[in-house]
């Protein structure tokens, strides 16, 4: 029996907020938006999102859908291509990117549902789960709720936990110190500046890290300073990441040997097609990935990638995915499996979940995450 073509594209927004404002070394927010694309061939709709503003929903409306309606979705890679053609005259990264994203996640959960296989099968796995990592600290959190967020990232199974820096450096040691007293040494410490530092500043709190212990330095400066990037990557013993801005396989090639660890962010670098592009770029040079952020969708693809270390389990999304889908993976003694529990069989296991209703966009507004 024929595939059947494409007949139908949707788009949503929805607005989550967040407990209370969170801040990082460069940036607050108090709410995160998902942008929701769905996709129909025949009886069955693929599912995808991505974490950016609304304006991406009108992107995915105005510019994608129409190049996607009337395709097969068995050809996920040359639609892949098609709309990064199509997107050409206004830039295919930041928010366009981002719809790609989405699209394109949804695209290989269709596929999948159709030939009636799991994701993580189609894909081709090599782990049956993958490492996560905790993730939160914020800049702006208390003492007590600091020490909450990591309590419960070593009592969930996490081997490593990440905390803010950028804001204060007396402070940032003062925060790393206390996360050290807390794990006592059985747990990896790792810490993100979301770029806040100049390189020479970097390398200076760098010295600090080590001497902490500190084994993860990410984002010590914007990851638009790659000589930057490499200046503190050779100043300091820590690993230095970045890469969750990559919106291609050509900015993964140019981040490269100022890396450690390449990050990459599927709802962000072009879907499930363009993180195994970046996957590729990473293996070709012989490091290692991690998967930045969004657990819930990584965690299919996250099987099939040799050499990826690890899923940032990001206290935000993990709070958000079980709210706005089903079937959403849940952490086991410290790794995160392909599908959750009560996911269905095919592709990656999530629907819509009625609970999202009360957070749908009716009209665009302004996102803070």
């Amino acid at each position: 029996m024929s595939t059947p073509l494409i007949d139908d594209v949707t788009v949503d927004s929805y607005r989550f907020p967040t407990p209370q404002t969170e801040a990082d070394g460069t940036l607050a927010w108090d709410a995160t938006t998902a942008v929701v694309v769905a996709i129909r061939a025949g009886h069955e709709r693929g599912l995808g999102w991505t974490y950016s503003s609304p304006a991406a929903a009108t992107v995915v409306e105005h510019h994608l859908a129409p190049e996607v309606r009337g395709t097969s979705p068995d050809d996920v890679t040359d639609t892949w291509l098609r709309l990064r053609r199509a997107c050409r005259n206004f830039g295919t990264s930041g928010v366009v990117a981002h719809a790609l994203s989405a699209v394109d996640i949804a695209l290989w959960d269709l596929k999948a549902r159709l030939l009636e296989v799991p994701l993580e099968s189609l894909l081709g796995s090599v782990r049956r789960a993958t490492a996560v990592y905790g993730s939160g600290g914020f800049v702006n959190l208390t003492d007590e709720q600091l020490t909450d967020q990591v309590i419960g990232w070593e009592a969930a199974g996490c081997t490593a936990v990440k905390i803010k820096i950028g804001v204060d450096a007396d402070r940032d040691i003062e925060r790393i110190t206390l996360v050290r007293k807390l794990l006592g040494g059985r747990t990896a410490i790792m810490v993100d500046a979301n770029g806040a530092y100049t390189p020479g500043e970097a390398c200076r709190v760098g010295v600090e890290l080590d001497r902490l212990g500190v084994v993860w330095f990410e984002e010590p400066v914007t990851s638009d300073d790659v000589t930057g990037l490499r200046t503190v990557r050779d100043a300091v013993r820590c690993d230095i990441a970045a890469g969750e801005y990559v919106y291609s396989e050509y900015e993964a090639e140019r981040l490269i040997d100022a890396v450690d660890c390449l990050q990459l962010d599927i709802t962000r670098c072009g879907g499930y097609t363009g993180f195994l592009r970046g996957a590729a770029v990473a293996a070709a040079h012989h490091r290692d990935i991690s998967a930045h952020c969004a657990p819930a969708l990584h965690a299919g693809i996250a099987a099939a990638v040799p050499r990826l270390r690890h899923i940032e389990w990001f206290a935000d999304h993990a709070r958000l995915e079980p709210l706005l889908v089903t079937g959403a993976p849940v952490v086991a003694q410290g790794r995160l499996a392909p599908r959750g529990q009560d996911a269905e069989p095919y592709g990656h296991g999530m629907r819509l979940s009625e609970s999202a209703a009360r957070y749908r966009l009716s009209s665009p507004a302004e996102p803070s995450e």
